[in-house]
Formats: C-alpha cells, sequence, structure tokens
C-alpha cells in the first residue's frame, strides 16, 4: 500500500509539471532542458571531456569530476566504478540487476530511487540485456520500480540506461575485493523514460550495474 501511494503521488507531480508546459513549444521545452542540464554542469563544477578524449582509455577521472558528452545522443556519463567480472559480449544475454536514484533536473527533485525509499530499499531493478552486435537492447522485468512507475505497459529499458554497457564489466560479489559497476549519467528526454520523453526533461541518474545469479 505505501509502495502504491508513493507511485500516485509522483505521477501527480510529474502530470503538474507536464501541465505547466502545456503551451509551450517542443523548442522552447527543449531550451528549457538544456538550461536545466548546463546549470547542473555549472553548479556541479563538471569537467566535460569530448569522446575523443574519453575513448583514448575509456576513463572519467571522478577526482576531476569528469564526465562525457556523447554528442550523438546527448547522454553525459561519468564512470564511478568500472566494476569487477567482464563487459556483455557479443551475442550475448544476460539478466542485469540495478541500484538507482532518478533525479529531475527540471525540478531539481528526486522522482524515484530503489535506493533511498525504504518501502523499496531492498530490491533490485532487474532487465534482460542482449548485446546485439555491439548495440544493446534492454527489458525490464514487470517487478521492477521503473516498470511500475513509467511502463505503461512497455518494458523497454530506456537507452541512456543502456549506454554504459558498452564501458563497464558486469560482475557480482563474489571476493571480498570485487566492485560493481557503478555510473552517473545525465540523460535527455529522447534517451529516457516515458514520462521524461513526453514532458521533455531530462534526469540525473546514479546508477549500479550488476550481473544476474
Amino acid at each position: 500500500m505505501r509502495k502504491l501511494g508513493f507511485l500516485c503521488l509522483m505521477l501527480i507531480g510529474l502530470m503538474m509539471v507536464a501541465s505547466c508546459h502545456d503551451e509551450e513549444t517542443y523548442a522552447d521545452q527543449k531550451k528549457r532542458e538544456r538550461s536545466a542540464i548546463n546549470k547542473y554542469i555549472a553548479d556541479s563544477a563538471v569537467t566535460v571531456i569530448s569522446e575523443d578524449e574519453f575513448l583514448k582509455d575509456t576513463t572519467t577521472d571522478v577526482n576531476k569530476n569528469e564526465w562525457v558528452l556523447f554528442e550523438s545522443s546527448g547522454v553525459y556519463m561519468q564512470i564511478v566504478r568500472r566494476g569487477s567480472g567482464k563487459p556483455l559480449a557479443y551475442g550475448e544475454s544476460e539478466t542485469v540487476l540495478c541500484r538507482f536514484t532518478e533525479r529531475n533536473l527540471l525540478t531539481d527533485s528526486i522522482q524515484l530511487s530503489n535506493v533511498l525509499f525504504p518501502s523499496v530499499s531492498q530490491t533490485f531493478d532487474k532487465m534482460s540485456v542482449e548485446n546485439y552486435s555491439g548495440t544493446f537492447r534492454g527489458s525490464f522485468d514487470k517487478s521492477s520500480l521503473m516498470y511500475r512507475a513509467y511502463g505503461n505497459g512497455s518494458t523497454t529499458v530506456p537507452q541512456g540506461w543502456l549506454v554504459p554497457l558498452t564501458f563497464i564489466n558486469l560482475g557480482r560479489y563474489i571476493h571480498a575485493d570485487d566492485e560493481i559497476a557503478k555510473v552517473r549519467l545525465i540523460v535527455p528526454h529522447d534517451m529516457g523514460q516515458a514520462y521524461a520523453t513526453a514532458s521533455v526533461y531530462p534526469c540525473l541518474y546514479d546508477i549500479t550495474y550488476q550481473r544476474g545469479r
């Protein structure tokens, strides 16, 4: 019941945000989105590096608060931990378990999290992911918080969530020194979940990726 109440409140808030922008053009909404991203980058002293620079060693220096911008998608990514294990290989399918927090950058507010909210803090979002010749496809299990909040009948994983899979390792806690991959993402509306796409707002994510059992 608490979970249902939380989701209802969150969806009401999202509808209120959408209604505020009914009279804006799509160009206006994209400009607002761009301003919100730029504000976060400035306020957080983010150092943006180019994709060419990133691809030299596929690392982002957390001490310098480096994030790479993928120009073709508009996604910004910081690899906090690459993780133990190995990348998802070509042709391989795997269950991936995620813990995440989602912040709406337009309202500067946390919208969804299976880390911070007690009612769901012991759960993972589960998705089935396939590496199809270097292109990743993913679908959420219907028990996942992201599906229950935004699915509307579709289990498709937002493309922004799949961007890091080219560069991180998927593993599990087996040995004491094992690490689970963790990234931070700024995801523009057209690479994001259904409500972000419809209402044209960017989201900031902290996400861990763990290979399922």
